[in-house]
């Protein structure tokens, strides 16, 4: 069997993936045209290079239909529970970073961390009847956090899409989502909490635990180790 790489179909993401595995010796190259998710690998045998979005490469490594898979960390966390079970890091990649946070609107000027959200929730559910609303795509990771730090009047607004507009589209009063710059952040004019990171992500190469890992995929892994240098994961 040929271990099979998933990395991203398209954009920033792969283009960095393919610059990181060249530097380590390793070339991938899309084939056919841009519309075919078909590609090859030179520089390690036995390896089939498998174009995903980044979205999907965690339930395919959590199914063992790829053996390794670049995505980020994030995602990992979010849909695959407990990750650690599923999937083990072999390398982290230095690009595609971004922090997973709770920010609120600018004019909330009494509101600077949890503490104060978790007290404007409570008041915000007597005033208004219903729980204050944090607009996110990453419940089980929000959730846990905030549980964890002793929130209790929220509920989640499942937002895929433009989540920092939905404070100026009222359908949010606070949000929690990925962010690199804060640019798109200012732009809405919201504000971070000062203990609001939930997670710093980047691009990471994951291998599956459930994957077939027979003799050839093995050694192919092994070829690869020689050239990308991570340390010896058991799977």
């Amino acid at each position: 069997m040929m271990l099979k790489l998933g990395v991203p179909s398209k954009g920033r993401l792969q283009d960095d993936t393919i610059a990181w595995f060249a530097k380590h010796g390793i070339t991938l190259e899309r084939t056919g045209s841009d519309r075919e998710y078909a590609g090859q690998v030179s520089g390690v045998g036995g390896v089939q290079l498998v174009l995903l979005s980044a979205g999907e490469i965690p339930k395919e490594l959590a199914a063992g239909r790829i053996h390794l898979g670049v995505t980020g960390l994030d995602l990992i966390r979010e849909k695959l529970l407990p990750w650690q079970e599923k999937v083990a890091v072999m390398a982290e990649m230095g690009f595609g970073f971004a922090d997973l946070i709770i920010a609120v609107p600018n004019g909330w000027v009494d509101v600077e961390c949890l503490e104060d959200l978790d007290a404007v929730a409570a008041q915000f559910r007597k005033d208004h009847g219903f729980r204050l609303r944090i607009a996110t795509k990453y419940h089980n990771l929000v959730r846990g956090f905030l549980q964890s730090k002793g929130v209790a009047d929220y509920q989640l607004i499942d937002s895929q899409g433009a989540t920092e507009g939905t404070v100026k589209n009222l359908t949010a009063e606070a949000i929690a989502d990925i962010t690199s710059s804060g640019s798109t952040l200012e732009a809405n004019h919201l504000k971070v909490l000062a203990d609001g990171l939930i997670l710093k992500s980047q691009a990471t190469l994951f291998a599956s635990r459930f994957a077939n890992w027979d003799d050839d995929a093995r050694a192919s892994l092994a070829q690869m180790q020689t050239l990308v240098k991570w340390d010896d994961i058991t799977l």
